[in-house]
């Protein structure tokens, strides 16, 4: 399928977007904080952020997949996204995963005749569901409400969000800078090898730094590896977004942050990078990461 003239890379963008950057800024400027008070409390606003977050992405999935048909098929996605959070909020883990599964599933059926497929609603919730859930855990919220100061719940979140949003800013603002030859232009015409390159090398610092000021006990080595690796995922997470987006023929999930698009396409890399965070604070649960 032929790219879409917006989507296509203009051949004389050679100089950093300064527009799109104060976007973006403003935008960050709203939603950081908001972010970062529900990390910290914890408990009844942690959950409200992740229930209003799986309402959002649940809309545009519907959007996407279903034009015709979109509320009936965010409802079946939020339900079935929102059973799972709630379980593994109450600290119900292994039932939270068998509540996605079968809540992948029932989507599929009631979406049936809806979407363009009826498995697009069943991975809808797929999509939406595992990081959530994986967020949830990280953030330990049934065992650790709000403290002046942060706990292992807290920092480990602080480090995952620090993370992405320093893989996404070493990506966009290198990239602009340094230009040079395309990642995948196909799939994503702006993105370039010294954004990727720049993106990992800024996740990566940023992960030594506040490893340095929050409580993970991580080495160094440690900190940089997660940074490393949660950048890649951040980036590969986008660039499956984009994927996503090419197939069902948009350029954008939603329009509601200006500089990003929707929910889905500012949180893409989270949704990666939250898993490979998750599995290493699991793997230094077992002792093997220190």
């Amino acid at each position: 399928m032929a790219a879409p003239t917006s989507m296509t890379s203009s051949p004389q963008a050679k100089s950093f977007d300064w527009s799109n950057l104060a976007y973006r800024l403003v935008s960050a400027l709203v939603l950081i904080p908001a972010v970062l008070a529900a990390v910290w409390y914890g408990g009844g606003p942690f959950l409200l952020m992740l229930a209003i977050s799986i309402g959002l992405m649940a809309i545009e999935w519907g959007k996407m997949s279903a034009p015709d048909a979109p509320a009936e098929v965010a409802v079946a996605i939020s339900v079935a996204c929102l059973a799972a959070v709630f379980a593994a909020y109450t600290g119900w883990y292994r039932s939270a995963w068998g509540l996605m599964i079968a809540g992948a599933c029932i989507a599929a059926i009631a979406s049936r005749g809806r979407a363009m497929r009826a498995m697009d609603a069943a991975y809808g919730v797929i999509y939406i569901a595992p990081a959530c859930i994986a967020l949830t855990w990280l953030r330990d919220v049934n065992q650790e409400q709000f403290h002046w100061a942060p706990g292992p719940g807290v920092s480990w979140t602080l480090l995952l969000v620090c993370v992405t949003w320093g893989a996404d800013i070493g990506a966009y603002a290198v990239g602009n800078l340094l230009k040079g030859p395309k990642l995948w232009p196909r799939i994503s015409p702006n993105k370039t090898w010294s954004g990727f390159v720049g993106g990992l090398i800024v996740a990566s610092i940023v992960s030594a730094l506040v490893n340095g000021v929050v409580e993970t006990n991580l080495s160094t080595g440690a900190a940089l590896a997660i940074g490393f690796f949660g950048g890649l995922a951040t980036m590969a997470g986008d660039l499956w977004e984009s994927i996503l987006k090419r197939r069902f023929g948009v350029k954008d999930s939603g329009d509601l942050i200006p500089g990003h698009g929707g929910i889905l396409d500012r949180v893409d890399g989270h949704m990666f990078a939250v898993i490979v965070v998750a599995c290493a604070r699991l793997a230094q649960s077992y002792g093997w990461l220190t």
